[in-house]
């Protein structure tokens, strides 16, 4: 068959059959059999126009898709895999059409530089993107990964809520009817454990002086005191569910709307961000 009269074109033939394909900067992208029809024009000029987005086959997209089929990323207990997956997304919504192979140690830096002001959060993002480039590796995308060898940033110890701090987040709640920021507030406080355990608690768990708890982190089970003030604030409370963060009948309040509910305390009570930065592990 003839070759078309047009740029970019290129001929391939395989086991006896013809293929067309758009080539451009050594990216293939298949065309229609027939160069006469019309369908092969159109899908010719969509390309050439730039209508249609070249697939890149090496892309960020490409990569975390792959990297959740992972062994690895499968046996990752719940929490973490959660917290992988919202950080692979964010990376995946800035990036996913972008070639991997063009990343550079200096994008890892910037990525990272960019959360400075959440340290922790931009330690996670750093080791999410190495994770990701050794995967590239694996795949022989690119030959090393450039985030090897850069530092995390240092944020020290969650520093511990004053009590005017703690004051002022009671009130908000108080004030605004919120009882499930307020109820949050009161389990971490009291039982001393992440926000993640808090919301794994039944009220079977409870048997009015003590709590069961079976940590995320670790997977160990304790017994823990809740003080008077805590015994109070929970026989206050309706037993709307199976959990005392209650979603529904039998489910929990999700990890993520659970975290919402006390950043919108913070951001109003002015500890959400800048040099006034205040979390809920500080509550620990």
């Amino acid at each position: 068959m003839k070759k078309p009269d047009l740029p970019y074109v290129e001929i391939k033939k395989t086991k006896g059959r013809t293929y067309f394909y758009f080539v451009q900067k050594k990216k293939y992208t298949r065309l229609p059999n027939n160069p006469d029809s019309k369908e092969f024009m159109e899908e010719y000029w969509k390309i050439r126009s730039g209508k249609k987005r070249l697939e890149v086959k090496t892309s960020w997209d490409n990569l975390i898709t792959q990297y959740y089929r992972t062994s690895n990323y499968q046996a990752l207990a719940r929490g973490t895999k959660a917290n992988y997956r919202r950080h692979c997304e964010e990376i995946r919504e800035k990036n996913g059409s972008t070639d991997v192979r063009l990343f550079k140690r200096r994008h890892a830096l910037a990525a990272r530089d960019t959360l400075h002001e959440t340290w922790s959060k931009a330690n996670e993002r750093l080791a999410i993107l190495s994770i990701l480039c050794n995967l590239a590796v694996d795949l022989e995308w690119i030959d090393r990964n450039p985030v090897t060898g850069i530092s995390k940033l240092k944020g020290g110890s969650y520093e511990a809520w004053s009590s005017s701090k703690l004051d002022a987040y009671e009130r908000h709640c108080d004030v605004h009817g919120l009882t499930t920021a307020r109820t949050i507030y009161e389990l971490c406080v009291g039982t001393g454990q992440r926000i993640g355990d808090c919301i794994k608690m039944t009220w079977e768990d409870f048997d009015g002086e003590f709590m069961q708890v079976i940590q995320e982190k670790t997977g160990t089970t304790i017994w823990i005191y809740c003080p008077i003030r805590l015994q109070r604030h929970l026989a206050t409370l309706p037993r709307s569910g199976r959990h005392i963060l209650a979603r529904n009948l039998i489910h929990p309040l999700s990890k993520r709307a659970a975290q919402k509910a006390v950043e919108e305390v913070r951001e109003a009570i002015g500890v959400m961000r800048g040099p006034s930065r205040l979390v809920s592990h500080g509550w620990r």
